[in-house]
């Protein structure tokens, strides 16, 4: 999150999160894994979610997804309210209880169960227990088909150029932007260009986009303008606030340039076959 953002919200709760360390993969693909959806890909996205569970299933694996789950607690959480986005967690973690990886197609999310869980339970050892038990096996999704099956993808889409925007909590806590740019670098067919302003925030924030709008709208007029100016054809994004707010943007502005997840450019361009 922003420094805008906590200096606009003065009760939001700062955490300098550590900078993302090298974690020991799984020296085999598991046969099993949950799905964290997420609230937005459920609600504005699900062919982002549909997608994410056919690359899973191409690669062998069952997905499990608890009807139960819902929001993962962050807006809350970054907007001060502990407790309440506590009771999120709480109910959260008793919907994995199994040993199997949880897939997040979203690296805020996935940063907030691998961040923030065990500092929301930091009081309560059993619940911490699982909050760190839950950290360890959560991966993003680009994450998990890159170090954890280990992908080859082959390309069977056109030449385009893409330009990759990668959320700044992802960023910054699950190194979603070398995830994301190994996976394009897989596919012949696409170029990946720079622009500027890519490891800035595009001024959603959950919350702070309704809290100071103006702010938020001029952050995502750089953002905008930054991709346009690339010269892409597409944009891509692994989390989906931030594609809502994008694509909110460029459509106001009547820009051809739109953003679509990865997990669904990903499943298109290796042949969308389960």
């Amino acid at each position: 999150m922003s420094d805008l953002f906590y200096n606009a919200v003065p009760n939001a709760t700062r955490v300098a999160p550590p900078l993302p360390t090298p974690r020991e993969y799984p020296a085999s693909k598991p046969a099993e894994v949950y799905l964290f959806g997420t609230c937005v890909v459920d609600l504005f996205f699900p062919e982002a979610g549909l997608d994410t569970i056919h690359l899973l299933e191409r690669e062998g694996i069952k997905v499990h997804y608890p009807q139960g789950q819902s929001c993962c607690g962050q807006p809350a959480y970054t907007s001060g309210y502990t407790d309440e986005a506590r009771e999120v967690a709480r109910a959260q973690l008793k919907l994995f209880d199994e040993g199997w990886p949880v897939i997040v197609p979203s690296g805020s999310c996935a940063g907030m169960f691998r961040e923030h869980y065990a500092l929301l339970f930091k009081d309560e050892p059993q619940m911490l227990k699982q909050a760190q038990a839950l950290a360890e096996r959560t991966f993003e999704l680009a994450e998990f088909l890159l170090h954890v099956c280990k992908v080859d993808f082959q390309d069977q889409g056109a030449p385009i150029k893409i330009a990759l925007h990668t959320s700044c909590t992802a960023r910054r806590e699950m190194n979603t932007h070398l995830h994301g740019r190994a996976l394009l670098a897989q596919l012949n067919n696409v170029e990946r260009v720079e622009h500027d302003h890519e490891s800035e925030c595009c001024g959603f924030g959950g919350t702070f986009s309704v809290r100071m709008p103006d702010i938020s709208g001029a952050m995502v007029a750089d953002k905008t303008r930054a991709l346009k100016e690339s010269g892409a054809d597409q944009m891509l994004t692994a989390d989906c606030g931030c594609l809502m707010n994008i694509n909110g943007a460029l459509e106001k502005q009547n820009a051809t340039l739109r953003g679509q997840h990865l997990a669904s450019f990903l499943w298109e361009r290796t042949g969308g076959k389960a």
